[in-house]
């Protein structure tokens, strides 16, 4: 009889290359966030003083007027309008298949490089959890200058756009979940009714 050699090698090898493709998974899901997650501010940052014993409090949530993070960009929704039928003009835009839902928002990016920002990320939420996504061809029609389809943002600039998501008549706005890439972890701003 032959004796197997190398069994326990083998397996050691194959234990190695699991653990690091699951290190490359949590990589990627986590967006490349170098802070470690993603944050909700006001526009100026506060420094946190250690020496007082921390209370236990819920967190403020993130509203519209307020800076928020993701990534590689800052976000801060600005308008939010209900209620629209239809986008463009009588010759080119689009008809809502229940009512667009508008939201002005703009996006910095605070990184140090370039970062594509895509309106096909952003995920608008109602009050029963349920996720809509854009409609980025009725955004293409009828929206002019919505700077939220694939647009490229260098570090320090900052670009004004407008997200458009068609939903149901009956719709009632919870929130809106931004991200900078379809992989980071998002940061939530209530639009509450």
């Amino acid at each position: 009889m032959q004796r197997k050699r190398g069994g326990c090698l083998r397996a050691t090898l194959i234990g190695a290359a699991v653990l690091i493709g699951l290190v490359v998974i949590g990589a990627l899901l986590s967006g490349g966030d170098k802070d470690g997650g993603n944050s909700a501010s006001s526009d100026d940052t506060a420094a946190t003083d250690t020496s007082t014993p921390a209370k236990k409090t819920e967190p403020k949530s993130a509203g519209i007027g307020d800076t928020v993070r993701d990534g590689k960009f800052a976000f801060k929704v600005t308008k939010v309008e209900k209620g629209v039928a239809r986008v463009g003009d009588e010759y080119v835009g689009s008809d809502a298949q229940g009512q667009y839902v508008l939201v002005h928002v703009t996006v910095k990016n605070i990184g140090d490089e370039s970062q594509l920002f895509s309106d096909s990320s952003q995920k608008l939420i109602d009050t029963k959890g349920r996720q809509y996504d854009p409609d980025s061809g009725a955004a293409a029609l009828g929206l002019k200058n919505s700077n939220a389809f694939l647009n490229t943002i260098n570090p320090g600039n900052a670009v004004n756009g407008i997200l458009l998501f068609d939903v149901p008549k009956n719709f009632r706005i919870k929130a809106i979940e931004l991200h900078d890439s379809p992989f980071s972890g998002g940061v939530t701003v209530a639009l509450n009714d």
